[in-house]
């Protein structure tokens, strides 16, 4: 099962060749990250959607004082074909390919928006998060609630074409 994330390009996220920056594309998979993963304190404010419904998997707490850091400890992306600039939100596409002890990996595809055909796959990525306890600054392991919530998500890995 994955989360669809519905994110919205901003003209700022083109280049000189009228395509998504290949740096942009790395907030765009971070601002996804963020609505599926940190809790929001809003009671409908969560933007990411499974089926039609409210997603469970927001359940770290991305704010200032936090008692839990997520770290990036690795990134790869595979670019597939250049995004022009959309005005429907694209559909970045999550799930958990690895739930280790105090990490996970977190893969994404980027689709063109939700429901239009034929689904044009711009891009593929990889993020390894560690969680890291704020106060010793080492790592900590991924709690029961945390399992709970993100183990419904596991699927294989993301596939790399061009390795």
């Amino acid at each position: 099962m994955r989360l669809h994330v519905p994110i919205r390009l901003r003209w700022s996220d083109l280049d000189a060749y009228a395509h998504v920056n290949n740096a942009e594309m790395l907030r765009l998979l971070e601002e996804a990250r963020i609505q599926a993963f940190w809790a929001d304190d809003e009671p409908n404010g969560s933007a990411a959607v499974v089926a039609g419904a409210e997603m469970s998997t927001a359940v770290l707490d991305g704010r200032p004082g936090a008692a839990t850091l997520t770290l990036i400890a690795r990134l790869e992306i595979e670019y597939l074909a250049p995004i022009p600039y959309l005005r429907a939100p694209i559909d970045v596409q999550l799930w958990i390919g690895k739930l280790g002890g105090a990490s996970l990996d977190v893969c994404y595809e980027v689709y063109g928006p939700a429901g239009q055909e034929p689904a044009q796959l711009y891009a593929r990525a990889t993020t390894t998060i560690v969680l890291v306890d704020a106060a010793t600054q080492r790592p900590r392991k991924i709690n029961e609630i945390e399992r709970a919530a993100w183990a419904p998500y596991l699927e294989p890995t993301a596939a790399f074409t061009r390795r």
